[in-house]
């Protein structure tokens, strides 16, 4: 029936003869929409191509300038990955394969579009792409959207054309070659080829000019000693999944130790097969991720990092270099006769910022021969050179440098003398700085360059020799930017544009076309050429000289935000650090003996958040007042830790200025520093998202065994099948059911296998599922209330105990209620030096699900294809399935975080909007969402066949997480399909469900974990 009410906006609107009314009527803007403001000026916007129907098409949702300056689509000569479409199709995604090449980060990627605008970052799975996206990486695409971002270039910080900026350079140029004045150009390493070459060129028409390369994150030693012995300026590129044995060194190779990317080598060789698996033997000062994947660790100072990493070179080059004693000889000794008896299957890396101690790597490398290690197709992807950078700065102090142009750098924020530079700075007459943030240097200088995201931008890229991979723009720039190298470009008098210039350098076996589609290209290996060569047993005795200091601070960078370059993206600020499991924040990790001797602490309070202390760190004169501190299991005694990459205040919004800048005791580019600590007065408030450190015995949450019982006893004994009672009689949990099933084998019924052995817990996964899902993000306060939106969680176990099996015996050990209950509480302490286990935890889409038997509205249900669904629509908010779900992975909306003001991070600005997947509906307030399954993904995948008329193929489901993990731990799949490779690991001896007792039935799968 039809309704015939009436409905009205406002009061105005009953007077029918209203002039307002009528005016509305025909005008529904009143005032004339400002398009030049956006669009430019009015001569660009007539010679604009754009069709009213491209325009339609390519804007199909709401946003604002970005959006329109953008409207004609990716650039025309940009290949999509999978086919060249005609047009782009509305609800149709395109893929780009383009390189990540950021200074820091570097990794071979496809990039989703739709409707033009790039929404989510994939791996690129082509022969050669060997860098895959980390967590970082991942992110990358919402910092495309930044709001802060420089939108125009700026001299002397008002806006200006390109062409004004480029006049006043080149005149710049120009006096100093008169003069004889110094031309600086400072970047970060480019690992670009033509990049190179376009500054060696520049470099030769002006005599005067130099360049210096400028790593924030310095790997300058390890540099130095490759090239002593290679003659090149690169590192050694390592496969771990050629080692049987593994020695590290203080080298977090799972993080990100000169450029990380080693992950899904080494979880090849964690993997049991035919029953063997490597040996990882850790010696470090952090908790790191590689720490935490060893099979032995073993927490030391630096100073004796050096001794052990002598004793091993007397090992294995039967050297008898005189060493000091240490606490952990023996293990040490242990690690090199292992690492000896492997051989050519042995291979050891080191962290250490010493020149001695990188010789020592390559000579023992070479000495075992190992296969793992790789100097030929080396790694490009760290050129910087401190000392360059330290005569840059003398240079600046005596006014010797006229012109100081900048690319991808911040060292104000990033040099540990960033004041210094700042002074300098006002002696150089002309300073230049290409960026894409109005950060803490470019604010001070004479010209800013707004450039180019990677997204929008041409560039080549050798990440390894080797491989050759080119970035390709997938959207026409936001804002009015120029790329570095136009500019280089522009000032060698080369009229060409940057894309005609790569084309014209393109001379491989493919064609420029294909090179294009496929984003990399295999060419020939280079052997690295002979260096000068070098005092081996000289390096060892000199770094046998260590002598320990009272107290060690060791700096390093997060998982999340690296280098801090994506400070302002609230994806990574609320990524919870692998290990801590702290977000929005970074802080000093102190062992507990320390904490006890400072007398620092952490607490709980009543809401369920977690605080701790201040402190006062002191470097060489150099003051960090109020640091958070957190009691970190595994940390060495005698050293603390502290996360570069935070304190960031320019160009930021005022919600990510988080932390404190440790850039300012970086002295030297040493990650290793004498510090000193003082207590402060005050609280500091956390958010951490997992309080419950330990896994206090319950070995069915992490199942794990040891290779030797692996190898030797039947699974039963290992892989222990929960018993219950029924008729009084026990029987396996598995065979009991309260609900009764319905036959699951028609169509395609989907499993998600994760791996312990393989999780590494890098949280790449994590922030897939943000981009894929559109999952808000809800801000320190939020998380500190236990209201964290992220889908899909990566729990972290310490043993109370020095091993797991330790606290299974401790808590079987008990006896008696009063006995077992104080056992239980001393077993949340976590060791000294725990074992550390790795869990995702999403949705576990049980086949019988508790959450669905509560839920009054029926907004949760099953489907015949395994996945748990939601009707947001239906759903009333009584959390009613929160309460009942065993897994504690139900998120419920507390609040509108969508075009909120109180949420003020992207989803409350239309360009930070223009990231959301139109796929997945963004979720109001008052309705649970949680893991579907990615439900939209395995959908399309399932149309796109019927569409070509063929079944799908194995391989061809996915979701966000699996796609993501590149060390092979998630693995997703039609069991239906019977020649599947998840029908293959559901059958596999390892494989179990987690809280299998309760007989949830789930569709997300474990494989236990074997230590070797």
């Amino acid at each position: 029936m039809s309704s015939n009410k009436k409905y009205w906006k406002s009061v105005e609107e009953l007077d029918e003869n209203s002039s307002i009314v009528e005016t509305l009527r025909n005008n529904e803007f009143v005032e004339a929409i400002p398009t030049n403001e956006f669009l430019a000026d009015a001569a660009t916007l007539a010679t604009s191509s754009t069709t009213r129907r491209d325009f339609l098409k390519y804007v199909g949702f709401s946003t604002a300038a970005a959006t329109l300056a953008a409207c004609e689509g990716p650039v025309n000569k940009s290949i999509p990955y999978v086919v060249q479409p005609e047009e782009i199709i509305p609800g149709v995604a395109d893929y780009y394969a383009t390189t990540v090449a950021d200074g820091f980060d570097f990794a071979n990627i496809l990039v989703k579009t739709r409707e033009g605008r790039p929404i989510k970052i994939d791996n690129n799975k082509i022969e050669g792409a060997n860098f895959h996206a980390n967590a970082r990486v991942h992110a990358s695409v919402l910092s495309l959207y930044d709001s802060m971002r420089l939108k125009n270039p700026k001299i002397d910080h008002k806006n200006a054309t390109w062409d004004q900026a480029n006049s006043r350079i080149k005149a710049s140029v120009a006096d100093a070659k008169a003069k004889g004045g110094k031309i600086v150009i400072l970047t970060n390493t480019s690992a670009s080829p033509s990049t190179d070459r376009l500054i060696s060129q520049f470099v030769s028409a002006n005599a005067n000019a130099k360049h210096v390369t400028y790593d924030a994150i310095s790997s300058s030693e390890a540099l130095d000693a490759f090239e002593a012995i290679y003659g090149e300026r690169a590192l050694a590129d390592y496969d771990f999944s050629k080692a049987s044995v593994i020695v590290s060194v203080g080298a977090d190779f799972l993080g990100d130790w000169q450029g990380g990317g080693f992950d899904s080598g080494y979880a090849q060789g964690r993997i049991p097969q035919n029953g063997k698996m490597s040996r990882h033997f850790q010696f470090e000062a952090n908790m790191t991720l590689s720490g935490a994947a060893a099979d032995k660790r073993v927490p030391m100072t630096i100073s004796n990092q050096k001794q052990a990493l002598v004793k091993i070179y007397n090992t294995i080059t039967g050297s008898s270099v005189t060493t000091s004693k240490t606490d952990n000889d023996d293990a040490v000794v242990k690690a090199a006769q292992q690492l000896k008896a492997a051989g050519s299957k042995g291979v050891l890396v080191c962290g250490i910022d010493d020149k001695n101690a990188q010789l020592l790597v390559l000579a023992i490398n070479r000495a075992l021969g190992s296969e793992a290690f790789n100097p030929s197709n080396s790694r490009q992807i760290r050129k910087g050179n401190n000392a360059d950078v330290k005569q840059l700065i003398a240079d600046m102090k005596s006014g010797a440098v006229h012109t100081l142009i900048m690319n991808g750098v911040n060292p104000i924020y990033t040099l540990p003398n960033g004041a210094a530079f700042e002074e300098a700075l006002k002696k150089v007459k002309l300073s230049v700085a290409f960026s894409m943030k109005e950060d803490e240097t470019v604010s001070k200088t004479n010209i800013a360059v707004a450039t180019p995201h990677y997204l929008e931008s041409w560039n080549d890229v050798i990440i390894v020799k080797g491989s050759y991979a080119l970035t390709q723009p997938t959207i026409r720039p936001l804002f009015n930017t120029i790329q570095f190298q136009d500019a280089l470009l522009s000032w060698t008098g080369n009229t060409q544009k940057y894309y005609d210039y790569l084309r014209a350098s393109w001379s491989g076996s493919k064609s420029w076309n294909q090179l294009v589609h496929d984003g990399v290209a295999v060419t020939e290996g280079v052997t690295s050429g002979a260096g000068a060569g070098a005092d081996f047993n000289g390096a060892a005795a000199t770094l046998a000289k260590a002598t320990p200091t009272k107290l060690e601070l060791v700096l390093y960078t997060k998982t999340g935000l690296g280098d801090g370059q994506q400070a302002n993206n609230p994806w990574l600020q609320e990524f919870p650090d692998p290990i801590t499991r702290a977000s929005w924040d970074n802080y000093v990790t102190v062992s507990q003996s320390d904490a006890k001797a400072f007398e620092l602490e952490n607490w709980n309070v009543a809401n369920g958040g977690l605080n701790g202390s201040y402190v006062t760190l002191t470097v060489n004169g150099k003051k960090l007042e109020k640091v958070p501190v957190i009691i970190q299991p595994g940390q060495a005694k005698g050293t603390v830790g502290l996360a570069l990459g935070y304190g960031r205040q320019a160009a930021m919004k005022e919600e990510m200025m988080v932390g404190v800048n440790a850039y300012s005791l970086y002295n030297n580019f040493n990650n290793v520093q004498s510090v000193s600590i003082t207590k402060e007065d005050g609280e500091h408030e956390f958010a951490c998202v997992q309080l419950q450190k330990t896994l206090m015995g319950r070995g069915d949450i992490i199942k794990e065994t040891s290779l030797e019982i692996f190898n030797t006893k039947d699974a039963a004994e290992w892989n222990l099948v929960p018993m219950v009672s029924l008729d009084h009689k026990e029987v396996a949990a598995t065979t009991v059911d309260l609900w009764e099933s319905f036959d699951r084998s028609v169509g395609h019924h989907f499993n998600l296998s994760i791996d312990l052995n393989a999780c590494t817990g890098c949280g790449a996964c994590v922030i897939a599922c943000h981009a894929e899902n559109n999952v808000p993000v809800v801000g320190k306060s939020e998380v500190r209330r236990s209201r964290d939106m992220h889908w899909l969680r990566i729990d972290r176990y310490y043993s109370s105990e020095t091993t797991f099996d330790g606290d299974n015996k401790t808590k079987e050990g008990s006896e008696g209620l009063l006995d077992t209950v104080s056992t239980l509480r001393g077993m949340e302490e976590a060791s000294d030096n725990p074992q550390v286990a790795f869990q995702p935890v999403m949705c576990q889409h049980c086949n019988h699900a508790p959450c669905e038997t509560v839920c009054p509205v029926a907004a949760t249900s099953h489907s015949r294809q395994g996945q748990n669904h939601m009707a947001y629509n239906r759903c009333v908010g009584t959390r009613y399935c929160a309460n009942n779900c065993p897994y504690k992975v139900r998120r419920f909306n507390w609040f509108l975080y969508n075009k909120n003001e109180e949420f003020d991070y992207h989803m409350n600005d239309d360009l930070g909007r223009m990231v959301l997947n139109p796929d997945v509906n963004v979720r109001s307030r008052g309705v649970m969402e949680k893991c579907s399954m990615c439900i939209q993904m395995t959908q399309a995948t399932i149309l796109n066949a019927k569409k070509e008329g063929r079944p799908v193929v194995d391989g061809e489901f996915q979701t966000a997480c699996s796609n993501a993990c590149t060390s092979g731990a998630m693995k997703f799949g039609d069991v239906n399909d019977k020649e599947s490779e998840i029908v293959t690991l559901s059958e596999d001896k390892r494989m179990y469900h987690l809280l299998e007792h309760i007989g949830t039935k789930p569709n997300v799968f474990y494989h236990v974990k074997v230590r070797n």
